[in-house]
């Protein structure tokens, strides 16, 4: 009995002790796992054009293009071919042919009934397409211009996704200054409700006037609720942006004003005009390629054959070379609507191209007025704040002297939070629109191409 309860009592210790272990371990793992980064704004749209979907997703349309072309440069290539192959027949044509090609040929041989033969084949050839209308060149064309094409279509995406991650960055920026404001807002009411209630208490103030108070403190608990889950949620975005599902979202608010503004006069490279220019030249090269398909075509070929039999003993080799003519004299009008269809493709790029000119100048122009209009925003904002922060302070000394009224204090309070909140929105507007701008001028944020932006860190 006494065996079993010390068995019982060691197998407790140990339990424990693995238990405790465990816990350890969990916690140690746990805090190594925490994500104490602190994001820079430019450390966020280098991550995002790393690490972001919509960055590997392009990366691998650069790939396929490139293979395309790899595809297309092959037919400048000859063909080189081996074979190898081992039958028997008694067919009388194979057969008679199984006899000649391995020399045992006789006068004893019976044409219609040579019997039996097998035959081993070993074959090499070697083809090549001397002409094909212009063909093979067109099509290396167009894949040449499709991968220009796809690498311009890879800017757009990362210059698009620049920006976002600055529009993402500054919403976070903004909701954090408004959640401050309402939490100060909260805790001025609250302030401001506890002088109500000593004046209540001396009989100086009325009990709507405390009512009033009270109404106020659950409005502005109400909007610090949403303005924190405002922030909450533009962390979500944030991180979605940089191809994260969970991390920090901690940032360097104060690191935020380091982009330059853009002179779109001297800018405007912008990859989808250039995107749609390459596109124009694949067009033309695929037309030039369908067209070539009414000139005829020339192949060369060679080859080298061995024959070995044993039913029939015996041996040989032989060899062919020569040049092959091909010419479609009439294919059913297929080649022509063919070129009917690439022309109308040409045909729509260039028109394609006259809308986005179109539409690029328009965008370069909007974005301007934005950024002109942020620019003021944030210059009236700013006074605003100084101006409503001077008198809320004037307020709150005269309510405490009994000369205003609570509902004046309040006004007084909702309109330095509503200044707070706007001058938030107006620097974070004045950010994005230095960012659009760059976007609209075919910018990358902080440098003018990706290389150059990641070569400098």
């Amino acid at each position: 009995m006494k065996n079993a309860k010390n068995t019982f009592i060691r197998f407790i210790s140990i339990h424990l002790v693995f238990s405790l272990c465990l816990f350890s371990a969990g916690s140690l793992l746990a805090a190594g796992n925490n994500d104490t980064r602190v994001w820079s704004l430019r450390e966020a749209v280098i991550f995002a054009l790393e690490n972001s979907p919509d960055s590997r997703i392009a990366a691998q349309r650069i790939n396929a293009a490139t293979a395309m072309l790899e595809q297309a440069q092959s037919s400048f290539r000859p063909r080189i071919n081996l074979i190898a192959a081992y039958d028997q027949t008694n067919n009388p044509v194979y057969s008679f042919g199984n006899i000649l090609n391995q020399g045992g040929f006789n006068s004893s041989i019976d044409f219609n009934n040579p019997g039996r033969t097998d035959n081993l084949n070993l074959k090499a050839e070697l083809l090549y397409r001397f002409y094909n209308g212009g063909r093979d060149k067109a099509g290396r064309d167009a894949a040449e211009s499709n991968q220009a094409s796809t690498e311009m279509e890879r800017r757009v995406t990362q210059q698009r996704l620049g920006f976002e991650v600055v529009q993402a960055y500054q919403r976070i920026v903004q909701a954090q200054a408004q959640v401050k404001a309402r939490a100060a807002e909260l805790e001025a009411i609250e302030a401001s409700l506890l002088v109500a209630s000593a004046r209540y208490e001396a009989g100086t103030l009325l009990k709507a006037d405390m009512l009033n108070f009270e109404v106020q403190q659950s409005r502005a608990s109400e909007n610090l609720i949403v303005s924190k889950h405002n922030l909450e949620l533009a962390q979500k975005i944030f991180l979605n942006l940089l191809g994260l599902d969970e991390g920090s979202t901690r940032i360097k608010a104060e690191d935020t004003l380091d982009q330059t503004v853009p002179d779109t006069n001297e800018y405007r490279q912008r990859p989808e005009l250039a995107s749609l220019l390459a596109h124009l030249e694949a067009a033309e090269a695929e037309l030039q390629k369908t067209e070539g398909a009414k000139m005829p075509t020339i192949d060369g070929y060679a080859s080298y054959q061995y024959d070995q039999g044993w039913i029939v003993d015996g041996s040989g080799d032989s060899w062919a070379a020569g040049l092959r003519l091909n010419y479609s004299l009439y294919d059913g009008e297929q080649t022509s609507a063919e070129i009917a269809v690439k022309k109308a493709e040409y045909q729509k790029v260039r028109e394609q191209i006259t809308k986005i000119n179109l539409a690029i100048n328009l965008e370069i122009q909007e974005a301007e007025l934005n950024y002109n209009q942020a620019l003021e925003r944030r210059s009236v904002t700013d006074k605003m704040v100084q101006v409503a922060q001077e008198s809320a302070q004037l307020s709150r000394e005269r309510f405490k002297e009994g000369v205003i009224l609570s509902s004046d204090l309040i006004d007084v309070e909702v309109r330095l939070t509503d200044a707070l909140v706007r001058q938030s929105a107006a620097r974070a507007n004045h950010q994005i629109a230095i960012a659009n701008l760059r976007r609209a001028a075919g910018l990358q944020q902080f440098s003018n191409t990706t290389e150059e932006l990641l070569e400098k860190e």
